[in-house]
C-alpha cells in the first residue's frame, strides 16, 4: 500500500524466455530471470465490459504496469527517481521479482496512431506470506518491525498489498471497484486470512497531517494482536491531538479516498507513522483481517461471480 501504492491518489532489462503462461518476469537492470508462481497467470479473473482483471503474465504486461506506476508515482506524485528508474521511465523495484501483479486491462483502448492496443490501466502488487518468507520478507518490513506480529500469528496467511495505482483517465468508481474485485478473487483463491501493507498520506508535513493521523490514532487503531512498531530510524515525531479535540467528520474528510475505502472494509492502522522521503509521503501500517472484510464486501459488491480463476463471460 504506500504512495508507492498511490494510496494518496486513489493512488531493467528483460530476456524473453519461453513458457510465459505461468510466470512473472523479474525486472532487474542487469540480468533477466524468470520467476514461477503458483497461480495460473493467463486466467482472466473476471471481465466487465471492455475491462479484464488478471495477473500479469508476460514481460510486456509487467513493463506496462511499471510504466503506469512511474507515471503516477514519479510524474504525477513527484517521487525521486534513481538512475535506473529515470532512464527506463518505469518504477523498477526488486520486490517485483517475487510478487504477483494484478492488472486491469482496457481491451478497447487504441494507440496514439488510432490502432487497437490493449492498455494496462490499473495495478496492484501482491506478496503472499509464504513467498515473502522464502525470500527476503515483506516490503513493509523496511519501515516496520513486523517480526513480532508474524511470531504472534505463525499460521496466519498474510497478503501484502503494494504499488497500487490507476491511470488518471480511468479513476472512476467502476475501475477502482474492479481492482478491489480482483484483489478479493485472488485472496479467496489463496485462502488469505489478512491483508496488510503501508498506506500513504500525501506529504511529510506532520503539522498539516495532524488531523488525519490523530483520527486514525483514536478511532481506527488496530488491536494489540495486529500492532507493529516502526523502526526507530524512520519513525515520525508526532503527538496526536486529544481525542475530544477531534471533529470526527472533519477527520474522515481529511483522509485520502483509499484510506476511506479501507476503513469501509474494516481496516485498522498501526500506532506509528513513518516518513518516506523518496515518495514524499507519510506511511501508516495497515491491516485488514479477511473475516472483517468478507461480510462488508458481499453486502457492498455482492458475492463474486468467480472465485476459481476461471474466465467469466
Amino acid at each position: 500500500m504506500s504512495a508507492r501504492n498511490a494510496m494518496a491518489t486513489m493512488q531493467s532489462d528483460f530476456a524473453t524466455p519461453s513458457g510465459l503462461d505461468n510466470a512473472i518476469l523479474v525486472p532487474t537492470p542487469s540480468r533477466p530471470v524468470l520467476v514461477r508462481t503458483s497461480v495460473e497467470s493467463t486466467a482472466v479473473l473476471e471481465r466487465a465490459g471492455p475491462f479484464e482483471i488478471r495477473l500479469a503474465s508476460s514481460e510486456k504486461e509487467l513493463r506496462s504496469a511499471q510504466k503506469l506506476r512511474y507515471t503516477v508515482f514519479y510524474e504525477e506524485g513527484g517521487a525521486i527517481a534513481n538512475r535506473d528508474v529515470a532512464r527506463s521511465r518505469r518504477d523498477i523495484c526488486p520486490f517485483d521479482a517475487i510478487c504477483d501483479h494484478l492488472i486491469i486491462v482496457d481491451t478497447d483502448a487504441v494507440s496514439s496512431s488510432g490502432n487497437a492496443k490493449a492498455k494496462v490501466v490499473g495495478t496492484y502488487r501482491l506478496l503472499r506470506r509464504d513467498v515473502a518468507e522464502a525470500h527476503n520478507g515483506f516490503y513493509s518490513q523496511g519501515e516496520f518491525d513486523m517480526q513480532p506480529l508474524l511470531d504472534r500469528q505463525p499460521t496466519t496467511r498474510f497478503l501484502e498489498l503494494g504499488r497500487s495505482c490507476v491511470h488518471m483517465n480511468y479513476r472512476s468508481k467502476r475501475v477502482i471497484e474492479l481492482l478491489w474485485r480482483g484483489l478479493w478473487l485472488y485472496a479467496k483463491q489463496h485462502k488469505i486470512d489478512a491483508l496488510l501493507g503501508c498506506a500513504s498520506l500525501p506529504g511529510t508535513d506532520l503539522d498539516a497531517l495532524r488531523l488525519p493521523l490523530s483520527f486514525l490514532h483514536h478511532y481506527a487503531q488496530a488491536d494489540e494482536a495486529w500492532q507493529v512498531e516502526a523502526w526507530p530510524h524512520g519513525i515520525a515525531d508526532f503527538t496526536p491531538l486529544p481525542k475530544d479535540a477531534i471533529d470526527v467528520r472533519r477527520g474522515i474528510t481529511a483522509l485520502p479516498p483509499l484510506f476511506k475505502a479501507y476503513l469501509r472494509t474494516g481496516a485498522r492502522f498501526g500506532r506509528h507513522a513513518v516518513i518516506d522521503r523518496q515518495f514524499g509521503t507519510t506511511d501508516v501500517f495497515t491491516v485488514m483481517p479477511m473475516g472483517d472484510i468478507e461480510e462488508r464486501y458481499i453486502a457492498h459488491y455482492g458475492e463474486p461471480s468467480c472465485v476459481s480463476g476461471a474466465p467469466v463471460a
